[in-house]
């Protein structure tokens, strides 16, 4: 750290050197301009960069056993263009391989392909993705799921079910795409200012839409249990439980994405009183479960997936507490 003392001019203008190394390095001289920004935190920053086009970030790649792993991972870290290159032909496998990997991606499309090299270019503008805004959708796929999942395992609808199961594609992509723009604002102070963003929201949004893809991948289970059981009557008491358990599952997440974004830390506390009523419910279900055939076992398996729910809404309702107090 490098301390330095404000001076004042006779005007009443405040003042303070720069450090003659940084603006070498930085090819500035007399007459040079820099930009100066307030951040969000209250923090002055100074822009070596003003007026200079952004260099896109390029990532190279060859046409590995894991491409598919690198293509996402070059994709999390916020790389602009990302090429395939190969020495020779880049077989047919590789290529479907890329084009899988593009159907997880938002923005990531195709610009460029010959027989050694595939040139892939995200197409986003991040300042028109508030990671807020990203978070909300990812939370509204996953919520309906939540609610279809449960509905075709109560009425048999094995249709619904596997609708269910094929969203859980979506909460993954915008789950990505949350990451990719984190990171993208931690990289870059002035996105972060446009956007209001500090670090700490960072780390709360990316945790948040973890645990919310979780909720999403939690509601696929319950709707494979549903296609298992298929056309299996449930009982009318069995089903009645289960629809009060959903209830106060949903209701729980519901509140704690709410307290997260308005920060109401008595509505986030709230959400743990209802613990001791759902092991009653989980309990009341097993024995209901229990005294009917072994083909009724994946309703217990759904209850399970519900109290996780449940548990993770307790999750997201805490991180907003720190802040708070």
């Amino acid at each position: 750290m490098d301390l330095r003392k404000i001076q004042r001019t006779g005007g009443g203008t405040f003042l303070v050197s720069l450090p003659k190394s940084w603006a070498v390095r930085n090819g500035l001289d007399r007459g040079s301009i820099v930009a100066i920004s307030e951040r969000v935190d209250g923090r002055l920053t100074v822009d070596p960069q003003y007026g200079l086009e952004q260099i896109p970030q390029v990532a190279v790649i060859k046409p590995v056993p894991y491409l598919g792993r690198e293509i996402i991972g070059n994709y999390l870290l916020g790389s602009d263009i990302i090429r395939v290159e190969a020495k020779e032909r880049i077989s047919l496998n590789d290529r479907e391989r890329v084009k899988q990997s593009l159907t997880r991606l938002i923005g990531l499309e195709i610009i460029e392909e010959d027989y050694s090299r595939i040139v892939m270019q995200c197409l986003l503008e991040p300042s028109a993705f508030p990671p807020e805004k990203i978070l909300r959708r990812e939370y509204s796929i996953a919520s309906g799921m939540h609610r279809d999942a449960v509905t075709a395992l109560i009425e048999g609808d094995i249709y619904l079910a596997k609708n269910v199961v094929a969203r859980d594609d979506e909460v993954d992509r915008l789950y990505f795409l949350l990451v990719r723009m984190l990171r993208t604002v931690i990289q870059n102070p002035r996105l972060s200012d446009k956007l209001g963003v500090l670090p700490i929201d960072c780390l709360d949004y990316r945790l948040a839409a973890s645990l919310v893809e979780l909720i999403g991948d939690q509601s696929t289970q319950i709707a494979k249990n549903a296609i298992k059981l298929g056309d299996t009557k449930i009982t009318k008491d069995l089903s009645q439980t289960l629809i009060s358990f959903h209830r106060i599952a949903y209701k729980a997440h519901e509140n704690a994405i709410r307290a997260l974004f308005t920060h109401d830390l008595s509505l986030a506390e709230s959400i743990k009183t209802g613990r001791k009523n759902v092991l009653s419910i989980i309990h009341e279900i097993e024995s209901i479960v229990n005294a009917q055939p072994n083909k009724f076992a994946p309703y217990i398996l759904a209850a399970s997936s519900i109290e996780r729910i449940y548990n993770l809404s307790i999750d997201i309702a805490d991180l907003g507490m720190p802040r708070l107090i």
